[in-house]
């Protein structure tokens, strides 16, 4: 045990501590003017109690006598400086630019221009938000749910996003915004603890949004754009589904693999299409309100077929008749041969079929024809039943002979309503786009707050009035066609849309394709930030990568988890476990928040007052 003390009076050390401390406040001070002076390109650590933005502005300013033009400078930029801003748009998530870069040595250093609101947080948030439920499944709600339960469920789930967007904001504006994203926002501002639980829902809950997008893709790609390019056909009647599940999976696993190559090689690809991506969805969503106001003056003509309330699907024959003339002579036609057993006016024919007339309506009647009262209630239905048209006269007769082979359009899951929360939930999933750029934003704690609820409040408009106008407009049996077998087997909206149905078959495609290439790249970046944190010790593995950090083991997973939501092949099936994962992360965001606010934490100040 030691024995010898050096005894230092109270004062001395005080002394002595003042005097280091004086040195070196004059040393950091001396060091800053130093910064100040010289041009050398060095930027100062932010400190949390200096605003940065304002120091970029005064550094703008430094030197010129302009005190006049400031305010006019700052709030008015030129066109060239939107078009400049527009060409380097991009929706990839933080660190994806820097990792590109170092790839190439040669490449002079640029300065990334500095985002605002509108393209740094609004537009990103938007493409992420408005993707493939709004294009293949809200006809198909609204339909089924009526246009009284669609609004409730559309208004629920965007009553959810926003209440999380206004907890993201308080977050987003407790202390400096550091660069690298949502996650890096949360676990820097709410301890590593909340960080990696939100950040692990989020990475599923994006891992498995991509395979959603790519199910997407593929059903645009098999039932629109080429149905010859399916693999498996159905052999016999009521194997269609089966088929088009396996068409699903081998096309699936085919596009994860040539995805996941893009992302490898280079993300910069990704980053130069982002702007086309979301052009896109902006021109489809223009072409649907386009449609509604031409069927106002003039609705398009998509006959449907009907064989007493019964839907018939249009795939098997052209003509709606039982019998058509030719030559003077009255002859039986294809449809006639798909219920009955010869082209015989005498032949021994389906009992609905002999009872009942055949009859044509339209299928989009317009937005003045008055079908919003008919659409206004739900119509839940069970599994394979078929798709009737309410309020249509119709005898039944006895079901003796099965009714799977015939060119009914039947319904192909059972629904209620917390199916369709489930299934639509994923749409207004996205929010968290804006917060990914954080580290490229011009004043981050401004942007963040105002972009994600602006882009919010635009969705939900869409949405909700889509719900309206879709209803008012397109025939009931129509809308609950998920695959628009009635209708030629186009898609539902595309009928809807001007000029044509091809605007957004196409728009819809390249959105989904670009949707599932950014969660794809997104998403390992994610994994890779929490690994890193080394909060869970078994996913530390995943936090390596080559050599300029790009995540190469993340990708690999990501990939690997994308595949089974892949296998099971079903966007219906994979959209609520999407929405699970969404869920819960949300549910950390605001539990974080208001355990917070709560426990009225010292190092808890947001500057966004708006949240409860």
């Amino acid at each position: 045990m030691p024995t010898n003390f050096t005894v230092v009076p109270v004062e001395a050390q005080g002394g002595e501590r003042d005097s280091a401390e004086r040195d070196a406040w004059r040393q950091e001070e001396e060091e800053d003017n130093r910064d100040r002076g010289s041009g050398d390109g060095i930027s100062r650590e932010s400190s949390p109690f200096i605003n940065s933005a304002e120091m970029d502005r005064g550094n703008m300013y430094e030197g010129k006598n302009m005190a006049l033009f400031e305010e006019e400078m700052d709030s008015n930029p030129m066109v060239s400086s939107l078009l400049n801003k527009l060409a380097n748009y991009t929706n990839v998530t933080q660190g994806v630019v820097e990792h590109e870069a170092d790839e190439d040595s040669k490449r002079k250093e640029v300065k990334v221009p500095r985002m605002g609101t509108f393209i740094g947080v609004y537009l990103p948030c938007l493409q992420n938000i408005l993707g493939v439920i709004l294009f293949l499944r809200l006809t198909w709600i609204v339909g089924t749910a009526g246009v009284l339960e669609s609004f409730i469920i559309v208004f629920m789930c965007c009553a959810c996003t926003m209440l999380t967007a206004i907890s993201m904001s308080a977050i987003a504006t407790n202390g400096v915004v550091p660069a690298g994203g949502s996650y890096y926002m949360i676990s820097r501002s709410l301890g590593p603890e909340f960080g990696g639980a939100v950040g692990l829902c989020f990475y599923l809950g994006t891992t498995f949004a991509g395979a959603m997008y790519i199910l997407g893709t593929i059903e645009i790609l098999l039932t629109y754009i080429s149905p010859s390019a399916a693999i498996f056909k159905a052999e016999e009647v009521g194997e269609e589904t089966e088929a088009m599940l396996n068409n699903m999976r081998v096309y699936g696993t085919c596009i994860i693999i040539l995805m996941a190559i893009v992302v490898f090689v280079g993300v910069k690809y990704v980053n130069k299409l982002a702007l086309v991506f979301l052009a896109c969805v902006i021109l489809s969503i223009i072409a649907i309100y386009a449609g509604v106001i031409k069927t106002a003056i003039d609705p398009p003509d998509f006959p449907i077929c009907l064989l007493g309330n019964r839907t018939l699907s249009k795939r098997s024959f052209d003509v709606c008749a039982k019998f058509t003339e030719r030559n003077n002579e009255t002859k039986t036609t294809n449809l006639w041969l798909l219920f009955c057993n010869s082209s015989l006016p005498t032949a021994m024919c389906d009992d609905y079929f002999s009872l009942n007339n055949v009859t044509e309506i339209q299928g989009i009647p317009g937005i003045l024809s008055g079908v919003l009262i008919d659409n206004l209630w739900s119509t839940y239905s069970e599994k394979g039943s078929i798709v009737e048209k309410k309020n249509q006269p119709s005898v039944s007769g006895s079901e003796d002979i099965k009714i799977a082979g015939r060119p009914y359009v039947f319904t192909d899951i059972m629904t209620y309503f917390t199916v369709l929360v489930g299934i639509y939930f994923p749409s207004v999933t996205g929010i968290m786009a804006g917060s990914n750029r954080s580290g490229d934003l011009k004043d981050a704690q401004k942007s963040i707050p105002t972009g994600t609820i602006l882009a919010i409040s635009t969705t939900s408009f869409i949405y909700l009035s889509c719900i309206v106008l879709f209803g008012a407009c397109i025939e009931g049996v129509v809308l609950r066609d998920k695959f628009g077998e009635a209708v030629n087997g186009n898609l539902v909206v595309g009928t809807l849309a001007w000029p044509s149905p091809w605007v957004i078959v196409i728009g819809s495609f390249f959105s989904t394709c670009g949707a599932g290439l950014q969660s794809l790249t997104g998403a390992p970046r994610l994994l890779q930030a929490i690994a890193r944190d080394g909060i869970v010790p078994f996913i530390q593995v995943f936090g390596h990568g080559k050599a300029n950090g790009e995540p190469t083991w993340a990708l690999l997973l990501t990939a690997a988890i994308c595949e089974i939501g892949i296998l099971i092949a079903s966007l219906d099936s994979v959209a609520p476990i999407l929405s699970m994962f969404f869920l819960m992360c949300y549910m950390f965001v605001n539990l974080a928040c208001a355990v917070q606010t709560l426990l009225r934490t010292p190092n808890w100040r947001p500057r966004f007052k708006y949240y409860h």
